[in-house]
């Protein structure tokens, strides 16, 4: 998607809004970069970001050049989209969904302010030196905590109490690797046997769903990243028809058809990204800003997949949902 027709989407009747009382000095013009892997994901999310930014005081056009490009998926282009964003010279360098965005990013500045908005394991992509301090030009959000992976683990085994879950991942991304580690934990507590199914491209997931109910699984976690997010439609598909309740990370699975998801609310975190950008043009150094953990958590039920399935959803577990789809 060009920059055009991505602002067009995100922006449709906002130039005419007034604006927040807390304007910008007049005559400076901020330049804002932001770079996406994924196509499709970034319009919700980044109206929340552009309107947030308005709230703050700054408008496209007048006080604001935002300047957007999206890899529509392919990650082998993001270094040179990045390195494009980097020769107009922005005040700050978003990157958006994801690790490769932000590492890329990164490899592309040592002096650009960056901020990333959704990274699952910001130390051990080697974006920080630590969430506290991260030490260098890049700072940001991060949308999972340690224990999110044993948590979705305890919520399927109140679903599904079998002895065998399926952990749907790819190896190749960091957060993924950390998250493992918490559901681990959690499935020897519940003397769970864990089958742990690695894709790296997606036409690897229909197998791997399949070989799910091969090795005996009940039920299925799927961890997210740019992969299994891009695929969520069919790895909904793939766990209906072969009738594995599943649980994932973002709520747009759910809304694809998934049975449960818990994880984090990604519009407030892009509002709070468009803060970080705020608190940085206004003279923030990135090396002293914190990365700021997620501290609210949604828990997203499908009830109309759960009768597809022959599932009753205890209402212990109905009682905490935050958003039901009947």
């Amino acid at each position: 998607m060009d920059r055009r027709r991505f602002l067009q989407a995100v922006s449709a009747g906002l130039l005419a809004t007034p604006l927040a009382a807390e304007a910008q000095p007049a005559g400076k013009v901020y330049r804002i970069g932001f770079l996406a892997l994924t196509p499709g994901e970034d319009a919700t999310l980044m109206k929340a970001l552009v309107d947030r930014l308005r709230e703050l005081g700054y408008r496209e056009g007048q006080n604001m050049i935002f300047d957007y490009r999206s890899a529509d998926g392919k990650p082998e282009r993001l270094s040179q989209l990045a390195a494009e964003l980097v020769q107009a010279r922005p005040d700050v360098l978003v990157a958006g969904f994801g690790t490769l965005a932000a590492k890329a990013a990164k490899a592309a500045t040592s002096t650009i302010p960056i901020v990333f908005t959704t990274v699952g394991d910001p130390v051990g992509a080697g974006l920080v030196a630590s969430l506290g301090q991260p030490g260098g030009n890049v700072t940001g959000l991060t949308d999972q905590a340690g224990d999110l992976g044993g948590k979705r683990m305890q919520l399927l085994q109140e679903l599904v109490p079998g002895k065998t879950i399926a952990v749907l991942m790819n190896p190749d991304t960091p957060f993924t690797r950390l998250a493992l580690t918490g559901v681990k934990a959690a499935a020897e507590i519940g003397h769970t046997r864990l089958e742990v199914l690695q894709v790296r491209t997606e036409d690897q997931i229909p197998g791997q769903v399949a070989a799910a109910t091969k090795l005996g699984a009940t039920g299925l976690i799927v961890l997210e990243d740019p992969l299994t997010y891009s695929g969520r439609r069919q790895i909904a598909e793939l766990a209906a028809r072969f009738r594995l309740p599943a649980i994932y990370g973002y709520k747009e699975f759910v809304d694809a058809g998934g049975l449960m998801s818990y994880g984090t609310d990604r519009r407030q975190i892009y509002r709070r990204a468009a803060e970080y950008v705020d608190t940085i043009l206004k003279g923030a150094k990135p090396a002293g800003l914190a990365v700021e953990q997620p501290t609210k958590f949604e828990l997203v039920i499908n009830l109309k997949t759960a009768k597809a399935l022959g599932l009753t959803i205890p209402q212990s577990l109905l009682a905490r949902a935050d958003r039901v789809i009947e």
